[in-house]
């Protein structure tokens, strides 16, 4: 009996600087790509994260998850509510959480996510974790900058951390 394989519909979402891949399964957001990403590298990843699966555009399918962005990206939203489906270790999958608790607007160090995790020895396993986050914006990584309040490695690069955090300080103080 030949099982149907899971489809995984994409889309981009156009912002400021330009556009990025976004994917999902039936169940979430699984993936929001980098700033210049091709589409071979979110089929590589899709085929590492999701084996036996099928890419399909679906830009209707993924609509509400742009919608999110480009409310988020305009600052008429500072939460995510759509749900997310991302695979990771027992241990990613709680960092993952811990940076959710990251108000908007603010940061944290790798060391503050550690202690919330409850893992106050572990930073630089924090730290690969939240750089093995799959899903960009809607899991704050970029909320997470070093001790000395540097700007640290990012995903979707540095230029894409800090409009992103810039944003977040442009819109923190404005009534919603």
């Amino acid at each position: 009996m030949n099982k149907k394989a899971e489809a995984i519909q994409w889309s981009t979402v156009d912002y400021e600087h330009g556009s990025l891949y976004i994917a999902k399964t039936e169940k979430g957001l699984c993936y929001v790509g980098s700033p210049g990403q091709t589409f071979e590298e979110l089929e590589t990843w899709v085929n590492k994260r999701f084996p036996a699966t099928v890419l399909i555009e679906d830009h209707s399918a993924l609509k509400p998850y742009k919608d999110e962005l480009y409310a988020y990206f305009t600052g008429t939203s500072r939460t995510f509510h759509l749900p997310v489906d991302v695979r990771g270790t027992p241990f990613q999958l709680q960092i993952w959480e811990a940076l959710k608790q990251i108000p908007y607007g603010e940061t944290y160090s790798y060391s503050d996510i550690a202690e919330l995790a409850g893992k106050p020895a572990a930073v630089r396993a924090v730290g690969a974790a939240i750089g093995a986050n799959p899903v960009l914006i809607n899991i704050p990584c970029h909320r997470v900058i070093g001790k000395n309040g540097a700007l640290t490695g990012y995903r979707g690069g540095l230029e894409l951390k800090q409009y992103l955090l810039q944003l977040e300080a442009k819109y923190a103080g404005a009534r919603l």
